[in-house]
C-alpha cells in the first residue's frame, strides 16, 4: 500500500464539509422558494378579507365618531379610515393586479364565490436538487480568485438560483454546461492552502446559511409553514374561517350602530 498523501486527510474532509454544505444550502433555498410561494397565495387569498376588516374597522369608528362627536373618537376615526386610504401612487404601482372593477382577479374570485387560483407551488425535484448542487459547487462566488472572477461568478449564481426557483431542469443543465465550457481560472495557491482556505470558507458559509434560515423560520410566513408543513393550504383555509368569522361580527355591529 503506497504511503498517503499529507494533504489526502485535509481533502476528505474539506470534501465532506463541503457535501454538507451543499445540502443545507439546497433546503436553505428550497425552504426560501416555499416561503415565497406561500406568501404569495397568502396575499391572494386573505388579502381582501383583510381589506375588508380595515373598512369595517375605519366604519365602526366614523360611526361611533359620528354619534359621540368626542375628539378622541374623532381622531380614532381618522385614524382607521388612514389605515384602508391608498397611499400616493399606489394605483400607479399596481395597475398591472387590477381589472376594470378595480379589483385583483383573486379578490374578484372571492368576493364573486368562485375559487381562486392557487400560484404553482414549486417543489424542486430530485435532478434539479443534483444539477444545482454541482452548480453551487463549481461556481460560487466566494470561491473566485480575484474581483472578476467573482463579478462573473455572482452573475452566474444570480441565473442558477432563478433557475433553481422556478425547478427548471433544463435550464439548470444548460447552465452546467455554460459553465463547464467557461474560462477557469489559475490556480494560485498551495494544495495545502487552498484547502485550508476551503475550509475556512465553508464554515462561514455555514454560519451565514444558518442565518438565513434562521430568519425565514422566524418570519410570519415561515411560521406559518412550520405549523403545517405537510398541508398549508388546509392552515390557509382555517385562517380564511376565522376572517370571515371577524367580517360578520363587524358588519353584524356597523348594523346596529347605524339604524
Amino acid at each position: 500500500m503506497g504511503e498517503q498523501r499529507p494533504e489526502a486527510r485535509l481533502e476528505k474532509a474539506v470534501r465532506a464539509a463541503e457535501q454538507a454544505l451543499i445540502e443545507f444550502e439546497i433546503a436553505v433555498e428550497t425552504f426560501r422558494v416555499e416561503v415565497e410561494n406561500f406568501s404569495r397565495l397568502h396575499h391572494q387569498r386573505l388579502g381582501p378579507m383583510y381589506a375588508r376588516l380595515d373598512e369595517l374597522d375605519a366604519q365602526l369608528a366614523e360611526a361611533k365618531a359620528a354619534r359621540s362627536q368626542d375628539p378622541e373618537d374623532l381622531r380614532k376615526a381618522q385614524e382607521a379610515r388612514a389605515m384602508v386610504m391608498p397611499m400616493p401612487g399606489v394605483d400607479e404601482l399596481f395597475h398591472d393586479w387590477l381589472d376594470s372593477d378595480g379589483l385583483s382577479p383573486e379578490a374578484g374570485a372571492m368576493l364573486n364565490g368562485q375559487t381562486v387560483q392557487p400560484p404553482k407551488r414549486v417543489r424542486p425535484s430530485e435532478e434539479a436538487r443534483k444539477l444545482y448542487r454541482e452548480l453551487v459547487r463549481k461556481a460560487h462566488p466566494d470561491l473566485a480568485q480575484d474581483d472578476a472572477e467573482r463579478d462573473r461568478r455572482d452573475e452566474f449564481i444570480t441565473r442558477v438560483n432563478a433557475a433553481y426557483a422556478l425547478g427548471n431542469e433544463a435550464l439548470l443543465g444548460e447552465l452546467v454546461r455554460e459553465w463547464d465550457a467557461g474560462p477557469v481560472p489559475e490556480t494560485r495557491q498551495s494544495e495545502s492552502d487552498e484547502l485550508y482556505a476551503r475550509l475556512e470558507w465553508l464554515s462561514r458559509r455555514k454560519e451565514l446559511l444558518a442565518t438565513v434560515a434562521r430568519e425565514l423560520e422566524e418570519s410570519a410566513i415561515g411560521a406559518m409553514l412550520r405549523m403545517a408543513p405537510d398541508d398549508p393550504d388546509r392552515l390557509l383555509e382555517e385562517i380564511a374561517e376565522q376572517l370571515l368569522a371577524q367580517v360578520s361580527e363587524r358588519e353584524a355591529e356597523l348594523a346596529e350602530m347605524v339604524q
